[in-house]
């Protein structure tokens, strides 16, 4: 069997030895087609958030955890059960040179937050303020101030912005004197 071209024209030969007359067939053409899947994936709750059964369209807050094509979805608790994982807290310290105005840090942070409240500090019986009831602003020494929070993504974006605006404030005092 073969297939031949001639004159434009492509011919499948399929020859044999029999003395039946020989077969030439066209060419096919395939048409575009799409497959369409339509599959639904199922993961399983396992402990905590098993032992409730759920109503169609309620919703669940857990961990999706894919482990050997299966997926299941756990609660925060049942993390370490499953795997060698662990959650922690991180709280971060930094302590950053500082020579303007307490004052006015409390002032310029009050026009970028919504939420800057004073508070006494019990330790260092120094002021500090706290900017959205995570990131702790504290009064260490005439040079110095030091910054206190639990670490997460978004804390961490609010404490960007602090030192940002901390670093503007002492470029502006440092222009003018």
């Amino acid at each position: 069997m073969f297939m031949a071209d001639i004159a434009g024209v492509r011919v499948l030969y399929t020859g044999d030895y029999s003395r039946e007359e020989d077969c030439h067939l066209c060419a096919a053409e395939i048409p575009q087609f799409s497959l369409y899947f339509n599959s639904e994936k199922m993961e399983k709750t396992i402990r905590r958030l098993a032992e409730k059964t759920l109503e169609v369209g309620e919703s669940v807050s857990g961990f999706l955890v894919k482990k050997a094509f299966i997926c299941q979805i756990m609660a925060l608790d049942d993390l370490h059960v499953f795997s060698q994982l662990s959650t922690e807290n991180i709280s971060q310290r930094i302590t950053i040179a500082y020579n303007g105005a307490f004052g006015v840090l409390k002032h310029r942070l009050k026009q970028i937050f919504e939420s800057v409240e004073s508070l006494l500090d019990e330790e260092s019986e120094g002021p500090a303020f706290r900017v959205h009831e995570w990131l702790t602003v504290k009064y260490e020494s005439e040079k110095h101030i030091s910054l206190h929070w639990r670490s997460d993504p978004i804390r961490d974006m609010v404490f960007d912005s602090v030192i940002i605006s901390i670093l503007l404030i002492l470029i502006l005092i440092t222009s003018y004197c």
